[in-house]
């Protein structure tokens, strides 16, 4: 059997499997990040040369905006601090806001308690300070938060293009205050009153 008659080449024990197209790479990338995403670290990625990439990049953009042959889509590429990223397009808001408030309430774990503790008294915060401060990779928790609607993106970095987080008045109402300086003061609850929490505390 020859090369061309099969999906797979073997060579030895390993198997190679055919490369998938450069815009499923990208766009599998995309769905997976929670900050925009740079093109040299998109390409490094997915491996494959910048200007490819931006291509690939501008195509999805016109497919997603419906200038291409299918429709226009719920969500949309855009280019933010210096990044890409997915969002949902702005006129459907309403819509996914009253989707997720009205999902069934459940405890949250004791990760995301403690995710939502550091955003609520670091913020703004960005999530690798987050992941920081807890020394464990907080992208799943803050997801959860944000669907929630416990936390918010309050802006880009203007040179990394990192999102900066910050509680919203959602969580207010469930603690039941009616501004962040009511929280207690942290400095009781640390061991040395200040390690991870001696800049940006909300007082």
């Amino acid at each position: 059997m020859t090369d061309d008659l099969t999906d797979e080449h073997v060579d030895g024990d390993a198997v190679s499997l055919p490369e998938s197209p450069l815009s499923e790479r990208v766009e599998a990338i995309l769905l997976i990040i929670d900050e925009p995403i740079g093109l040299v670290a998109l390409a490094a990625a997915v491996g494959a040369p910048v200007p490819a990439v931006r291509q690939t990049i501008e195509a999805l953009v016109e497919d997603y905006d419906g200038r291409g042959a299918g429709p226009r889509r719920g969500f949309e590429l855009r280019e933010v601090g210096g990044g890409w990223r997915l969002f949902v397009r702005e006129d459907q808001d309403a819509l996914v806001a009253a989707f997720v408030g009205g999902q069934a309430p459940a405890r949250l774990s004791q990760a995301a308690l403690e995710t939502l503790a550091v955003i609520a008294y670091k913020q703004p915060v960005t999530r690798s300070q987050v992941a920081s401060i807890r020394a464990v990779n907080v992208d799943s928790v803050v997801r959860t938060l944000l669907a929630r609607g416990l936390i918010t993106e309050l802006f880009a970095d203007s040179e990394t293009g990192a999102i900066n987080y910050g509680t919203t008045d959602a969580l207010l109402q469930h603690l039941g205050i009616n501004s962040l300086d009511e929280l207690p003061p942290i400095s009781p609850l640390l061991d040395d009153g200040a390690d991870g929490f001696d800049e940006g505390v909300v007082r």
